[in-house]
C-alpha cells in the first residue's frame, strides 16, 4: 500500500507553532518554574534551560539558586517589570539572529501577572516562534485544592489598590456564577477580606499561601469568619485568594429590580449598581440609566 503524503492545511493568518524537536528555528521558550518546592522543576524544564543561549530572569538572584539546584550554568539578563520595555529591542534582535531564549519568573508561569507578555506579543507580531514549557500555576493550585467550583473561573490578577476600586469590583465578583481568583499581599490580606465582609459577610472566601511548601495551607470560611481568623493569625509568604460567587442567574431579572438589589445588599451608589447591572446583563448602561432618568 503506498502511503500517501497528508495535505498541506493553508492558514489564513501567520501562525508560529514550534516544537522542540521539529525546529531548528530560534525560539522563545516561556519556562514555568517552582512556586515553592525545587522538585517541581521538570525533566524538559532543566533540558530547554540547558540548550539555551542565554535566560532572563525576574530577579537573578532568585533564579540563580534554582539553577545551581540543578547543575545549570547559563549566562542570566535581568528582565523584570521595570525594565520590559527597554530590554524588548534586544531581545527580539537576538532571536531573529538564531539564539535561543529562556524566559524564567521568580516563581510560576512567565507572562501571567509576570515579566513576558510584552514580549509574547511581540514575538507573534514579528512570527517569531514562541512555545511553553509548562509547569506550577499558583492559581489553578488553589482552585482545585480549595473545593470551589473550577468552572466556571475567572482571574483578575493582583487585587486593586484603592478601596473605592475593589468595591466597585467586588458586586461584579460575587454575582459571578462561579470562582473568582485574585492574587493578594499579606499585608493588604485583612484590609481586603474586611471590605468583602462588609458588603457581603456570608460570602465564602479561600485564602491559600505557602502552597507546595512544607506549611502549605488552604483555609475556606465566610468573610466574617476569614477576618477575624487572619486577624488573629497573621499570614505569611504569598497567597491567593478565592471568592465564591452566589450563583444566582441575574439575567433573568429585570434590570430596573436588579439595580436596586445590588443597592440594597451591598450598600454601593446608584452610578455603580448601573454599572454592575450593564455589566451582569450585558447592556449599555445608558439603557438603564433612561430606566431611572425617566422618572424625575
Amino acid at each position: 500500500m503506498v502511503r500517501q503524503k497528508p495535505a498541506k492545511l493553508r492558514s489564513p493568518v501567520r501562525i508560529w507553532v514550534p516544537s522542540i524537536i521539529q525546529t531548528d528555528l530560534s525560539v522563545l521558550y516561556l519556562i514555568a518554574t517552582p512556586i515553592g518546592n525545587l522538585s517541581d522543576f521538570s525533566f524538559r524544564a532543566v533540558e530547554t534551560c540547558q540548550k539555551c543561549d542565554y535566560l532572563l530572569c525576574e530577579d537573578t538572584r532568585r533564579s540563580s539558586i534554582l539553577l545551581n539546584h540543578y547543575s545549570i550554568h547559563k549566562p542570566l539578563r535581568s528582565y523584570h517589570q521595570f525594565n520590559e520595555s527597554e530590554k524588548l529591542e534586544e531581545v527580539l534582535r537576538d532571536l531573529e539572529e538564531g539564539k535561543e531564549i529562556g524566559i524564567l519568573s521568580d516563581g510560576g508561569t512567565p507572562a501571567l501577572c509576570d515579566p513576558g507578555e510584552i514580549l509574547v506579543k511581540a514575538c507573534r507580531e514579528k512570527g517569531l516562534p514562541i512555545t511553553t514549557i509548562p509547569g506550577p500555576c499558583a492559581l489553578i493550585q488553589a482552585l482545585i485544592l480549595s473545593g470551589f467550583p473550577t468552572h466556571p473561573f475567572q482571574f483578575f490578577g493582583f487585587m486593586p489598590r484603592k478601596e473605592t476600586e475593589i468595591l466597585h469590583l467586588l458586586p461584579l465578583v460575587f454575582a459571578f456564577p462561579g470562582t473568582s481568583l485574585f492574587y493578594e499581599s499579606p499585608q493588604r490580606l485583612i484590609d481586603t477580606l474586611a471590605l468583602i465582609a462588609k458588603l457581603s459577610p456570608e460570602t465564602e472566601v479561600g485564602v491559600a499561601r505557602e502552597l507546595t511548601k512544607t506549611f502549605e495551607e488552604v483555609l475556606t470560611f465566610t468573610a466574617v469568619e476569614a477576618k477575624d481568623h487572619f486577624t488573629k493569625n497573621p499570614v505569611r509568604g504569598e497567597v491567593v485568594l478565592l471568592i465564591k460567587g452566589f450563583q444566582e442567574n441575574f439575567t433573568q431579572k429585570e434590570p430596573k429590580d436588579l439595580v436596586e438589589e445590588l443597592m440594597d445588599i451591598y450598600k454601593i451608589s446608584l452610578t455603580d449598581a448601573i454599572k454592575t447591572a450593564a455589566h451582569l446583563l450585558k447592556t449599555p448602561k445608558q439603557n438603564i440609566y433612561k430606566l431611572f432618568h425617566s422618572e424625575k
